[in-house]
């Protein structure tokens, strides 16, 4: 019987029916209370059922777990010095982090400024460049370069780092003579090669692009076949291209392209092959399979252009002066800034403004030969005169400086002090030395390796994958 029944007879036995209606209701309240307070526990006597836990932990515990997890166990046994040591520490490398600036050189740049820039004094400049006889890579500081600076909280500096590039450092390090040892740092990239491909519809350098080739390796490969080709005017559609090449990584990081090691270009039917070489003196070249240079004593066109804008002539009229005068060279029109090259191995005589030339380069080529670059945005670093300069290095960038109407190259070409056309006197040229004869065992020992790299991927490209890391065939 329930509390409810109870209550009802009871109410039947101690309040009649015949009770005044008011007397009913309150005999039917205290029954009901004094129900309650006999039959219903007090809080403190309730006792909660047992709860399955381990049940309840499990089920949120991964099966493959080999433990079960208790996370307030684990909460109470954490040792309170591990958690100060560990938070520590992380401050600690905070504080190391905070201390360690790094500051890039800008064009006027020079270590007093830049020492400035980091919060150090004059005297620190002096300490430094006074440290050793490899402190005179800080008098030679080119935009781009990086330096690290360590410094305490103290303001006192404990380190400089003068970081050249990825692979080259100097690390000047304060010692307990309070002076600065220097390190020369040089790093060796892991080297991984690439295979890449690309057949031409317009030119060779959108062709490159849509391949995923670098611009790096596009003009590397113009050099290499720029004795042979004319980029410009002999391509044509159908035209293609295969390249094996070197990248260099660093710490799984891709830090830039290496050495071209073999390449084969098809032009209007014609095959070339070019392989790269190491001759006993170390210098690098590239020949084809027969040992024979690639390479002309120069190449065609030092830029990549858009349009020949002005031939060589002896009776252009003038675009400004508006007369009729011998145009000695040719207009090469290109964007502002694109890379010039030196067509052939040299050195250069001229390195600063000339007149309506504005920016010109002038590079001498033996005694015979001298090639002009006019109108120059700006110039290569490095580049001055007496400076080398070998076959392909860029010397300056396109621009408009001088007599220029718009951006281009002004090329001129000159054998034994005359002007001659700079698109019809690479037919009469000679080409650069070949392998010589005592050599040929070993060029040909080293370069078949490299054909037959090349034969197995363009001939098998399943196994191709499988000879070269992953992504190399792209």
């Amino acid at each position: 019987m329930n509390l409810i029944d109870l209550t009802k007879q009871l109410i039947k036995k101690l309040a009649p029916n015949d009770l005044p209606y008011k007397h009913r209701n309150a005999c039917l309240g205290l029954v009901f209370t004094l129900l309650i307070l006999v039959l219903v526990p007090d809080s403190e006597s309730i006792v909660p059922e047992p709860q399955n836990h381990d049940l309840i932990l499990r089920a949120n515990t991964s099966p493959f777990s080999t433990s079960t997890f208790d996370p307030l166990k684990n909460i109470d046994e954490a040792p309170v010095e591990n958690i100060i040591s560990t938070e520590t520490e992380l401050d600690e490398q905070e504080k190391i982090q905070d201390s360690r600036s790094i500051v890039e050189v800008r064009s006027g740049d020079n270590l007093s400024l830049i020492f400035d820039r980091a919060g150090l004094t004059p005297q620190d400049v002096y300490r430094v460049s006074n440290s050793g006889s490899d402190a005179s890579i800080l008098t030679r500081l080119y935009p781009g370069y990086k330096l690290a600076f360590t410094i305490n909280e103290e303001k006192k500096l404990n380190e400089l780092e003068v970081i050249i590039s990825p692979l080259e450092s100097y690390l000047f390090k304060l010692n307990a003579t309070n002076k600065f040892d220097i390190a020369h740092v040089e790093r060796e990239p892991q080297i991984i090669p690439r295979y890449k491909e690309a057949a031409i519809d317009d030119s060779l350098f959108l062709a490159a692009q849509r391949g995923g080739i670098s611009a790096a390796v596009t003009m590397e490969i113009a050099g290499i076949f720029g004795g042979v080709v004319d980029f410009m005017l002999d391509t044509r559609e159908g035209d293609s291209f295969n390249v094996l090449y070197e990248e260099r990584h660093l710490d799984g990081e891709f830090i830039g392209t290496g050495a071209i090691q073999v390449a084969q270009y098809t032009n209007q039917g014609e095959n070339y092959t070019a392989i790269r070489y190491v001759n006993l003196n170390g210098d690098v070249d590239y020949y084809n399979p027969q040992g024979e240079s690639m390479r002309k004593a120069f190449i065609r066109n030092p830029v990549d252009f858009t349009r020949i804008s002005s031939n060589f002539t002896l009776s252009r009229r003038h675009p400004i002066l508006n007369t009729i005068r011998a145009h000695k060279g040719t207009d090469y029109a290109a964007p502002t800034g694109t890379p010039v090259v030196a067509s052939g191995d040299g050195r250069v005589t001229w390195a600063s403004r000339n007149g309506s030339f504005g920016n010109l380069v002038v590079i001498q080529h033996g005694e015979r030969f001298e090639t002009k670059y006019a109108h120059l945005s700006s110039y290569a670093r490095g580049v001055r005169v007496g400076s080398r300069v070998k076959q392909g290095d860029v010397i300056g960038y396109v621009g408009s400086t001088g007599g220029a109407t718009g951006p281009h190259l002004h090329y001129e070409f000159l054998i034994d002090g005359s002007h001659r056309n700079p698109r019809t006197v690479h037919d009469q040229l000679p080409k650069a030395e070949s392998v010589p004869a005592e050599e040929m065992p070993r060029f040909l020992q080293q370069t078949q390796i490299l054909l037959t790299q090349l034969n197995t991927i363009t001939s098998a490209p399943t196994l191709a994958q499988n000879t070269l890391p992953a992504n190399s065939r792209e």
